[in-house]
């Protein structure tokens, strides 16, 4: 049978097939955006889990917005908008594809900071949308370029991630997510507000979400996946009360609903009083395998290759003048390291300025990483 012709816009996920590589035993990775397997909190969840099988209502069909415990939960938790409703999704990535169906029609635009995560290009090219692409800098997304872009009518929603971004790392200052948050009122363009990193912060003073600037104008995604389990599937997106009808539409068509055992489990991990303290660990672990990349960087690789410090999240975005990526990432699989090249980021209608590679650092530890910039170093120095 012959697919649909829209599919043809899709190129298969680099990410994933290299993240196949990698699995293999000999390779050392830094490529997947993985959280770090031997911090999850399993057990906090044990006694909850052991607990799901004594409470047989668990496993009936649920409701389409999700758990009802687990969303006043979440909007005490949040601190959610009262203009918000919110709809738990099957991860955040089903909640960015609710969005493309709910609102896009073919042939509406969309920006997209560039380099910008493959999942959205993946998503909004599948919906038919036409992706544009905006420079982004070290504060946040060129604000000049920004608003050339919604000024000209091509675009009827703005997708980004804010804090620790993928896959550069980056937090945007407090005057651009201002700045972002007037331009979407003014141009009555849609903020689209990723937040899957937002918990991960391990050093500097957090940040209003842009969202809270213009919640009127805003959809916002989290993900449950960094800070529980990814295997859960589990996210939430908040969205002002008037859209929320078309979202649930959409659910319904998709999944009918997320697993209700899930979303019971969440809850009770979200809501243990030792919850906080698990996150200010994770935090100090990721802020430790951070320097220990960063210092495995500038040990093996010198001031030749640059990258920015980060405060938060999972990543490292290293710069290689003169190099080829995908060349690199390719070679450096013989060598027994896994790299994600910059290339990976960019959606067709933007010229990177500079070569560059996803380098994460929250999933392998210290020694680890620091071996793996040794055999990657054999191929850039």
């Amino acid at each position: 049978m012959q697919t649909a012709k829209r599919l043809e816009r899709i190129q298969p996920s680099f990410i994933r097939d290299i993240l196949s590589a990698a699995s293999e035993s000999n390779i050392l990775s830094l490529a997947g955006g993985l959280p770090a397997s031997d911090h999850f909190p399993l057990a906090l969840m044990a006694n909850p889990m052991a607990q799901l099988a004594h409470d047989p209502t668990l496993f009936q069909y649920g409701e389409t917005q999700g758990y009802g415990p687990l969303l006043s939960h979440l909007k005490e938790h949040y601190s959610i908008s009262e203009m918000h409703r919110m709809l738990i999704c099957s991860g955040s990535q089903q909640g960015l594809d609710l969005i493309a169906r709910a609102f896009l029609n073919p042939g509406e635009g969309v920006a997209m900071e560039a380099p910008g995560y493959p999942g959205a290009l993946q998503v909004f090219a599948l919906s038919g949308g036409m992706i544009h692409s905006v420079a982004q800098n070290v504060n946040g997304p060129d604000i000049a370029m920004l608003e050339t872009l919604f000024a000209s009518k091509k675009v009827k929603m703005f997708y980004a991630v804010p804090d620790f971004h993928n896959p550069t790392g980056v937090s945007w200052t407090l005057e651009i997510r201002q700045k972002v948050a007037t331009l979407c009122r003014q141009y009555d363009i849609a903020l689209v507000e990723d937040a899957p990193y937002r918990e991960l912060r391990f050093t500097g003073d957090h940040l209003p979400m842009v969202s809270s600037f213009c919640p009127e104008r805003a959809l916002v995604l989290r993900s449950f996946s960094k800070i529980a389990t990814p295997g859960i599937r589990l996210g939430m997106l908040s969205a002002p009360a008037q859209w929320l009808s078309a979202l649930l539409k959409v659910k319904q068509a998709a999944d009918l609903h997320s697993g209700v055992p899930m979303q019971s489990l969440l809850l009770s991990l979200l809501s243990n009083p030792e919850f906080p303290s698990y996150i200010k660990r994770l935090c100090q672990c990721y802020g430790e395998r951070y320097q220990a990349l960063a210092n495995a960087l500038e040990s093996y690789l010198g001031g030749a290759f640059e990258f920015a410090s980060v405060q938060g999240g999972m990543f490292i975005w290293l710069r290689i003048p003169g190099g080829d990526p995908l060349d690199i990432a390719k070679r450096a699989l013989s060598k027994g390291v896994a790299v994600v090249p910059g290339n990976a980021f960019y959606h067709d209608d933007f010229l990177p300025s500079e070569a560059a590679l996803r380098l994460n650092f929250s999933h392998a530890c210290p020694s680890t990483l620091r071996e793996a910039v040794r055999r990657l170093a054999t191929l850039l120095v």
